[in-house]
């Protein structure tokens, strides 16, 4: 498959998922991401998860852009740079407002408790070493 064959793949699939979702094309960029952002953030749980699933949203939104401006100089109906950086625009919004905050979305693990939090040893158990105890 030609570039121009995927772009023009893309483009359909895009016209028909606005369609029959009934959404506009500002508001489907805005689905997308964050789906794509959510999904990607279950399955990087671990550090850096954040970060990876922005990027996969950039990659996303940078791609499904660089299709259309191929298949647009393919067509010769070409949009203003303006257009496309709208839609990156609105792809990559909430994600980034996630990225931001998302370090106090995400819940810290329980400290560890320290020997004034457990109380004296008492009874039998103050003899013993640590380890055994």
């Amino acid at each position: 498959m030609t570039l121009i064959e995927i772009a023009a793949l893309f483009t359909e699939q895009k016209t028909w998922l606005v369609a029959s979702a009934g959404l506009s094309k500002d508001a489907l960029h805005i689905y997308v991401g964050l789906a794509l952002f959510v999904a990607v953030r279950l399955v990087w749980r671990w550090r850096g998860g954040w970060l990876a699933a922005w990027l996969a949203v950039l990659a996303m939104a940078s791609g499904g852009e660089w299709l259309d401006m191929a298949l647009e100089a393919r067509q010769s109906t070409i949009q203003p740079d303006a257009a496309h950086w709208h839609d990156i625009w609105n792809t990559m919004f909430w994600p980034t407002v996630l990225l931001l905050i998302g370090r106090w979305l995400h819940p810290g693990g329980k400290p560890a408790p320290t020997a004034s939090d457990r109380g004296p040893i008492l009874g039998e158990n103050a003899e013993r070493r640590f380890e055994q105890a």
